[in-house]
């Protein structure tokens, strides 16, 4: 027998149907097809969707901050600006499930919230959460040290305030957000408002930043904004007020310095006030920006103005004596004055505060329509539009519709509503020789041409009037200034109470300085003093000649009076019988 080979042996011979060989060729075939079809599909059409999926994982979108406008004073001063701080965010698509216990707990007690609310936000299904906002830098830092994987942090702005409650009212603040929400924040929103930019990064398992892919969009700082404000005059002026307020126990008040030459609003002051840097415990009270928003029955303030109309008619002068007695009967109730007087001229009508002598003169010689028109010329009735947010109107009723004795009273300032900024704007037009001058809370340092209200004579002669309400005899010896000339006019009015007046009080005092030639006007209110006096003269009127004295000297003014002091009596002033028991009081030291 020959020898046969083991690879040719009949037994290992399998013969198999042609037709399973081409099947499982087949298959291979369209297996191997499938297969690059797939991968065909994975590198060409379907690319996108890996793309993104895998992006989603490594690639983030983050904010690039951009800086709000800064608000500057008169002179460049900073009084509102950004600091850099951190937003810290998770991005829960990352975040571990099973995250450690004490992970948590460290990160809880750093954002200052409770473990509770903390697992809650990382259970959201949003993919991007903010943990908190405008963290500090240090605290910020201490997070990023824990290295929880999908907590990231941003580079973001808060807001700070360095003149803190002197300047609140004027300023306000912003949101979390950097959105304006009170004062010049609000009313310039569209101006200081930044635009952030975006960008897109690789981030790795922690969320930190590995690589710059794009900026999507540029950042766009917001413009700074420059006020008329000096923070020197409204840090004084918000201190005097305020020593005032505590002083005399009273509920509030406000001051407001204007600068008759620019028109520029050099101060606005209010007491209570808030810190704008920490507003945890900001209530309404403190939010009210009285001097813009709150309206009353200005008093006696307005009697410049009343006698003002009849000067400029012809109807009197200053000189002109008239019989005023204890009561003049207009309507059921008859109209009084704090003392009676027997014959006053028209100019001490004015310096010894006359209810009835303004009556008179009123009811005798002007017509509604007369006094109604110099009311709205000098802005009473109507919402200053200087763009503060909140600036009221007030009130002055349509003329034809005033009785008699709404006339008579409205003549020395009742049944007529404004607000102290409203007053002290009144008074420019005495500053400038009969101009109404146009105002600005913007830094705008050139002189201003007014809209003429009154003759220059006029508006000189109810100066020298106002003047001598500051001089022995009057009702605010208490307001004279060192070395500066001043004049004004009192106030001292009942507050409604319901539908009649109760047994509280406001005090004002409006005036002007220096007298021969005005700077500055400066308007004051007290709101129901109850430390003793309640009268004008003697609760606001010091509030002024301290705001004036500081104000001048701080804008360089020269004084122009000899007398450097002048040492008064304590006892109130609104009377002519007690100014003229202080005038024999007044020692000069020249």
């Amino acid at each position: 027998m020959r020898p046969v080979g083991f690879s040719t042996t009949p037994n290992l011979v399998l013969r198999l149907p042609m037709w399973r060989s081409r099947l499982m060729l087949f298959l291979l075939f369209f297996v191997f097809m499938l297969l690059l079809i797939r991968a065909f599909w994975i590198q060409g059409p379907g690319n996108a969707f890996y793309e993104a999926k895998g992006v989603r994982g490594t690639q983030r979108e983050l904010e690039l901050p951009a800086s709000r406008g800064k608000i500057l004073d008169r002179n460049g001063q900073v009084i509102a600006t950004s600091l850099e701080a951190k937003s810290v965010i998770a991005y829960n698509d990352t975040v571990p499930d099973d995250l450690a216990a004490d992970k948590v707990q460290k990160l809880a007690s750093l954002l200052q919230i409770s473990e509770a609310e903390l697992r809650k936000k990382l259970k959201e299904e949003r993919k991007q959460v903010f943990l908190k906002r405008q963290v500090d830098p240090d605290v910020a830092q201490q997070i990023k040290q824990l290295e929880i994987p999908g907590i990231g942090l941003n580079n973001e702005y808060r807001r700070f305030y360095p003149e803190g409650e002197a300047m609140a009212h004027v300023v306000g603040f912003t949101n979390v957000n950097d959105k304006g929400q009170e004062g010049m924040e609000l009313s310039r929103e569209q101006d200081l408002a930044a635009h952030p930019g975006q960008r897109r990064v690789v981030v790795d398992r922690l969320g930190r930043v590995v690589e710059d892919v794009a900026i999507e969009q540029l950042p766009q700082n917001g413009k700074d904004l420059q006020l008329s404000i000096d923070s020197k005059i409204q840090f004084l002026a918000y201190n005097a007020v305020k020593n005032a307020v505590e002083e005399h126990h009273a509920k509030a008040g406000g001051a407001v310095v204007l600068d008759t030459q620019t028109g520029e609003i050099l101060a606005l002051a209010n007491y209570p006030s808030y810190n704008p840097n920490d507003r945890r415990f900001l209530s309404g009270e403190q939010l009210r920006n009285r001097v813009m928003t709150d309206t009353f029955e200005p008093g006696s303030t307005i009697k410049p103005l009343t006698i003002s109309i009849a000067l400029e008619k012809g109807a009197v002068t200053p000189n002109t004596n008239m019989v005023i007695g204890a009561k003049y009967l207009v309507g059921p109730k008859p109209i009084t004055d704090t003392h009676p007087y027997g014959n006053l001229t028209v100019a001490q009508i004015i310096q010894k505060s006359s209810n009835i002598g303004t009556a008179k003169i009123a009811m005798n010689n002007l017509s509604p329509e007369e006094m109604w028109n110099l009311y709205t010329a000098v802005g009473l009735g109507q919402a200053p539009k200087i763009g503060f947010p909140g600036a009221v109107a007030g009130t002055v009723h349509p003329f034809k519709k005033w009785m008699p004795t709404d006339q008579a009273r409205i003549a020395f300032g009742y049944g007529i509503s404004a607000s102290l900024f409203q007053v002290a704007r009144a008074y420019t037009v005495f500053a400038r020789d009969g101009e109404l001058v146009p105002l600005t809370i913007e830094r705008s340092p050139e002189f201003k041409p007014g809209t003429r209200v009154l003759s220059a004579k006029t508006a000189i002669e109810m100066r020298e009037m106002m003047e001598a309400v500051t001089e022995p005899g009057g009702t605010a010896v208490k307001a004279q200034a060192e070395g500066y000339r001043v004049g004004g006019k009192t106030g001292t009015a009942h507050k409604l109470v319901g539908k009649g007046y109760g047994n509280s009080y406001r005090a004002y005092f409006a005036g002007l300085a220096p007298i021969s030639s005005p700077r500055i006007v400066v308007a004051v209110m007290i709101d129901e003093p109850t430390g003793g006096s309640h009268y004008g003269g003697d609760v606001a009127a010091p509030v002024f000649s301290t705001i004036v004295g500081e104000t001048l000297r701080t804008l360089n003014v020269l004084p122009d009076s000899k007398v450097k002091q002048m040492v008064l009596d304590d006892k109130p002033a609104e009377s002519a019988h007690t100014a003229n028991v202080q005038a024999q009081h007044v020692v000069l030291k020249r």
